[in-house]
């Protein structure tokens, strides 16, 4: 009965943290392909075979539905995914969807026509790969019309948080948010459209003021699960043991994940 999670880096174990409080009775099996990370600057091709393999090695754990807490891989990868390579009986879904939904207050799976909502600004961070793809706008046009989104490419800020560099990251962060500002001064909102991003919420809430809201992934991609797997309780896959599977050094990525998450986590290798 296992669900899968696939990041990149660890930036994914934001996710799986909030997804493991609201589905305690759900075994996770979480997949990060440290050895290539990040995916932010690679180029789309690149990403969907990563993706796909990643993909397929949590097919092969017992997940019959495997959620990307990747932005970069929903963004140059999903679509392709689903349209020419996800297995009949299997699923994958990303975590634009549950952000867009939030963000125009729309009801989980409301496939109305779009409209009119209230945000009319929106500034959008995140990876070079992702903003590159236009995938958020394009999702966001089935759901509202006259929103405007400035996207900013947030380069380096994956890196220092995956090195525990957060100095260099809050700094990083700073200066993306005023090179954001000085294209659009007054968002109405802010989208975090990285799960590495939820550990500098409060930066970028500092850096762009009380005044915007700022939209992070974890808690919204888990409340959609929930209410996915309540609808599709099928999709529950065949796999009984939590486990978390790296690319990368076992040993190194293990260190890096219980700083990430501030608890013991033990990965092996895929």
């Amino acid at each position: 009965m296992a669900v899968g999670i696939f990041d990149s880096g660890l930036g994914g174990l934001t996710v799986l943290d909030v997804v493991a409080t609201r589905l305690p009775e759900v075994p996770l099996v979480y997949f990060g392909d440290n050895a290539h990370a990040p995916y932010g600057v690679r180029t789309p091709d690149d990403i969907y075979d990563l993706t796909t393999a990643a993909t397929q090695r949590l097919f092969d754990a017992g997940c019959d539905l495997v959620i990307l807490a990747c932005n970069t891989a929903s963004a140059a990868a999903l679509r392709r995914m689903q349209e020419s390579w996800v297995p009949p009986g299997k699923r994958v879904l990303g975590v634009f969807v549950p952000l867009i939904e939030a963000l125009t207050e729309r009801q989980w799976g409301d496939n109305s026509p779009p409209r009119e909502v209230a945000v009319k600004h929106v500034a959008l961070f995140a990876t070079p790969a992702t903003v590159a793809s236009r995938a958020f706008q394009r999702e966001l046009a089935f759901r509202a019309i006259g929103v405007d989104v400035e996207a900013q490419a947030c380069g380096g800020v994956v890196d220092a948080i995956e090195d525990g560099d957060m100095i260099l990251a809050e700094a990083l962060v700073r200066s993306h948010v005023d090179a954001l500002q000085r294209k659009m001064p007054s968002p109405d909102a802010a989208v975090l459209g990285c799960t590495h991003y939820p550990l500098m919420e409060k930066i970028f809430q500092d850096a762009l003021g009380p005044d915007v809201k700022v939209f992070s992934q974890a808690s919204l991609v888990a409340d959609s699960l929930a209410d996915y797997l309540t609808r599709r309780p099928e999709m529950i896959g065949a796999g009984r043991e939590s486990a978390f599977l790296t690319t990368g050094d076992p040993g190194r990525v293990s260190n890096r994940a219980t700083q990430f998450l501030r608890r013991q986590i033990t990965f092996t290798a895929a």
